[in-house]
């Protein structure tokens, strides 16, 4: 069954079955030895795929565009960082502690923040990035503008690339199956609903301020788990970067461009863009790709609202009236 308006996709269980299969294949990629170049390469591929995932829930499902998905990103990194450099404690056990953070802070500023729509939410939400970024450099056990240095693991450099692929590749098949499911569920019904009009959704019985901080919360908290391992990868956390703008409008013009109601949608976003950007990186001159990529944020705005997979739904959605049609001429002409 298939509801492409609202957003409700119910796959067979032969896709379930492609998608384990897929999940699989990643995993077994360090087995062919690529390299550390490949192993970066799809380690920041999954980091953003999880991050429009994680942004879809707010952004996509509830239709609230949030440009402040940065600061989840920063308060996730900046817990599991604090934690190690303060305390010695395993990133890998405090990333929790870091989708803890992130959703904590999403709960106190979004109560407030959710009460608007439309521009004035996501003017707000953009502001989140740059206060949290001003916040940092003003405490002085964030070590400020010089950033945190980080220990390595204690295993060599090709070992240690594929620990953090196969941790990212995990949070990408989380915050993967939390947006599927949700569609699954009733908060995923009371979110399509506040998505089409949340008025009309309030008269219907749904809680439409409790869900809204729900999928807000949610949302932060897959994106402070990715921000917590991102923080041990890098081994040295730059406040300038994890609060940067540029990682919120990349995060939503990655699920806008793959389409925002559909699960799926984000993730066919960040595999385009991330082979788009990583091109125009390598072999283009320096800031291509921010330039290309603000462009396409207003191309997909204006003309693809719905994402690149609404095109194709519509498509396979054609063929069988298509095919009928064709069918039936043949008939009367035979």
């Amino acid at each position: 069954m298939r509801c492409v308006g609202s957003g409700i996709v119910a796959l067979p269980t032969t896709d379930v079955a492609i998608g384990i299969g897929i999940i699989v294949a990643l995993a077994a990629v360090p087995l062919l030895n690529p390299g550390t170049y490949v192993l970066s390469f799809l380690f920041t591929m999954f980091m953003y795929g999880a991050l429009a995932g994680s942004w879809n829930i707010i952004g996509g499902y509830a239709g609230y565009l949030s440009f402040g998905h940065a600061a989840f990103f920063g308060v996730g990194a900046y817990t599991t960082a604090l934690l190690l450099f303060y305390f010695g404690w395993s990133p890998f056990l405090t990333m929790p502690l870091a989708g803890g953070t992130a959703a904590l802070f999403a709960a106190l500023v979004g109560y407030p923040c959710l009460r608007l729509r439309g521009p004035y939410f996501s003017l707000v939400t953009l502001i989140l990035g740059l206060a949290m970024y001003s916040l940092v450099l003003n405490l002085p056990f964030t070590q400020g503008s010089t950033g945190l240095f980080l220990p390595f693991l204690r295993v060599d450099i090709s070992t240690s690339h594929i620990i953090f692929y196969e941790v990212m590749l995990a949070l990408l098949v989380l915050a993967t199956v939390t947006l599927r499911q949700i569609t699954r569920t009733k908060m995923g019904i009371g979110l399509a609903a506040i998505r089409e009009d949340e008025d009309a959704a309030g008269t219907l019985g749904v809680n439409a301020t409790r869900l809204k901080l729900q999928a807000f919360m949610l949302s932060a908290f897959l994106t402070g788990l990715v921000g917590g391992l991102y923080s041990y990868y890098k081994s040295y956390l730059d406040p300038s970067f994890v609060f940067a703008t540029s990682i919120s409008i990349t995060i939503v013009l990655m699920a806008l461009f793959g389409g925002r109601l559909t699960w799926y949608g984000p993730l066919v976003g960040a595999v385009v863009l991330s082979v788009i950007n990583e091109i125009l990186t390598t072999q283009a001159p320096p800031q291509t790709a921010r330039i290309v990529f603000g462009a396409l944020l207003i191309g997909v705005i204006l003309f693809l609202p719905d994402g690149l997979m609404s095109i194709v739904q519509r498509r396979l959605a054609a063929l069988p009236v298509r095919q009928a049609h064709q069918s039936s001429v043949r008939d009367r002409v035979s």
